[in-house]
C-alpha cells in the first residue's frame, strides 16, 4: 500500500488515538482530530486525506453527525469512513453503515483486523479513483474528455452565474487533420493529437483552466473567471505554440506545419441563459476563422 496514502482518526480519548496511531503509523501519514468540529476544519482544508476512523461518542458534534455532513457534502462524500466505537448495539451499526460509512468496528478491537480492514478500504478506494479518473480522461492524449468537459462547463457556468463573473470558451480545431491522417497515417496522427492535446494543456496560465479533448481533432478551454480579452490572450499563445512544434504537414493548405484554428467566446451568465450559449458562440466564432484562412483566433473582438 502506498506510504503516502494520509489517515484521519477523530476521536476525544488520546489513549485510542495513539494505539491507532502507533499501530497505522508505519505504513501510512496519520493526521489527528479530537473532535467533530475539528476534523470537518481538516476535510474542508486537506482533499488529500484517504480514510477516516471515527469515533461516535465525542462531546460537541458527534460521529454520526460528522459522517452526515461529509457524505451531504459533494466534494467529500466519496471519502471511506470507518467507526471505530465502543458502541456494539446493532442500532447504532445500522444507523452508521446507513449513513454511508464502510465500515464499523467495536472497541475492544483486534490489531490484526483492524489492519486488514483499512488496508482493503485503502485499495477500494484506489480503485474506485483510478476508475473515476480514467471516466474523465480521454484515453489517447491524456487530458480531460468531453464528459468531464460538459461537468466542468456546467459547474463552472453556474459559479459565474452566482459571482456575477465572466466565463470564456474556446474551441479549437486542427487545420486539415483529415488531410494529415490520410497522407501520413493513423499512428502518426494519434501523435500529433497527443502532442497538440499536451501543449494545449501546459499553455492555459492557471490551474482552474480546463483543457479537454471535444472530439476527434478538436480541443476546447474553459477558462473561468476570465473575460473575452484574457481568452484571446490565452488562445493566440495556444495558436503560437502549436505552430512552434513544427509538425510536418504536407497536405495542409495553410502551411507546411500543423496549425490550429480557434473560436472564442465569453459571457457573464443570467439566469435567462445555459452554458449551452458558450459552446454555440464559439462554434461560430471556430467557423469564422476557418473561413478567413485558418490558422488564426476569431473572436467578437476579431470583427
Amino acid at each position: 500500500m502506498n506510504k503516502q496514502a494520509q489517515i484521519l482518526i477523530v476521536d476525544d480519548d488520546r489513549i485510542n488515538i495513539n494505539v491507532l496511531g502507533t499501530m497505522l503509523t508505519e505504513h501510512y501519514e496519520i493526521i489527528v482530530a479530537l473532535n467533530g468540529e475539528q476534523a470537518l476544519q481538516i476535510i474542508e482544508s486537506n482533499s488529500q486525506i484517504d480514510l477516516m476512523l471515527l469515533d461516535i461518542q465525542m462531546p460537541g458534534i458527534d460521529g454520526f453527525e460528522v459522517c452526515q455532513k461529509i457524505k451531504d457534502n459533494p466534494k467529500f462524500k466519496d471519502l471511506p469512513i470507518i467507526f471505530i466505537t465502543a458502541n456494539r448495539n446493532e442500532e447504532d451499526e445500522r444507523k452508521g453503515l446507513m449513513l454511508g460509512a464502510v465500515d464499523y468496528i467495536t472497541k475492544p478491537f483486534s490489531q490484526p483486523i483492524v489492519e486488514l480492514r483499512v488496508k482493503n478500504h485503502l485499495e477500494l478506494k484506489h480503485q474506485r479513483d483510478l476508475l473515476a479518473h480514467l471516466s474523465k480522461h480521454d484515453g489517447l492524449t491524456g487530458i480531460s474528455n468531453r464528459s468531464k468537459f460538459d461537468e466542468f462547463l456546467e459547474d463552472e457556468w453556474h459559479r459565474a452565474l452566482r459571482e456575477k463573473t465572466s466565463l470564456s470558451l474556446i474551441l479549437i480545431d486542427i487545420d486539415f487533420f483529415k488531410n494529415f491522417n490520410d497522407f501520413y497515417g493513423h499512428t502518426t496522427g494519434d501523435d500529433c493529437l497527443k502532442k497538440v492535446a499536451q501543449t494545449i494543456k501546459k499553455s492555459l496560465e492557471r490551474s482552474v483552466d480546463l483543457a479537454a479533448r471535444y472530439g476527434g481533432e478538436e480541443f476546447v478551454c474553459v477558462l473561468p473567471n476570465t473575460d473575452l480579452s484574457g481568452a484571446n490572450h490565452i488562445a493566440e499563445t495556444i495558436r503560437k505554440n502549436i505552430y512552434n512544434l513544427q509538425i510536418p504537414h504536407k497536405k495542409s493548405l495553410v502551411e507546411p506545419f500543423v496549425t490550429i484554428s480557434l473560436g472564442i467566446s465569453s459571457a457573464i451568465p443570467d439566469a435567462s441563459s445555459s452554458a449551452l450559449i458558450l459552446t454555440q458562440a464559439a462554434d461560430k466564432m471556430l467557423y469564422k476563422a476557418k473561413k478567413q484562412g485558418r490558422n488564426r483566433v476569431f473572436s467578437d473582438f476579431s470583427r
